[in-house]
């Protein structure tokens, strides 16, 4: 049997007038840029744990409106598999009073010059490679994800 065990992430790309969503974050000792993303919880759906993860990180909610692509990374030879589902979201509302998650420091809004600008501190090249397939115009529609219910799904 294969014990192969990939994590299962969601990313947000949100832009708004030309500059993109993203947190500042502790990760692995030193602070990077990601865009809003983590873990999908036993019993969510991708676009549900994708709003979570956005709304808890930034104290934006959003719309999701579109699947950008699925994208798989492996940090170092020995490493774990990340596979990330990244979603296309419109910015509604903020909340500045909420409390972000533990890790995470601020939210911040960059262009993509300056997001170019300090490539060393993203917390992987995803993040980049998520901006420019989004610039590119790729877009995927939602229903290319199929989510058959299972157990933790059921009321």
């Amino acid at each position: 049997m294969n014990s192969f065990q990939p994590h299962i992430t969601v990313a947000t790309l949100v832009e708004q007038d030309g500059r993109f969503l993203l947190v500042r974050e502790q990760a692995e000792g030193r602070s990077v840029l990601n865009q809003p993303a983590g873990h999908v919880e036993a019993g969510e759906q991708l676009v549900q744990a994708a709003f979570r993860e956005t709304l808890e990180e930034t104290a934006w909610q959003v719309r999701i409106t579109g699947l950008l692509g699925m994208y798989v990374y492996q940090p170092y030879r020995g490493a774990g598999v990340y596979h990330r589902y990244c979603f296309i979201a419109d910015p509604l509302k903020h909340d500045p009073g909420q409390k972000l998650d533990t890790g995470i420091e601020e939210a911040v809004w960059l262009t993509r010059e300056q997001l170019n600008a300090c490539r060393a501190e993203h917390r992987s090249p995803l993040v980049q490679r998520c901006v420019e397939d989004y610039l590119s115009g790729r877009r995927l529609p939602l229903d290319a994800i199929y989510e058959h219910p299972w157990p933790l799904q059921k009321g």
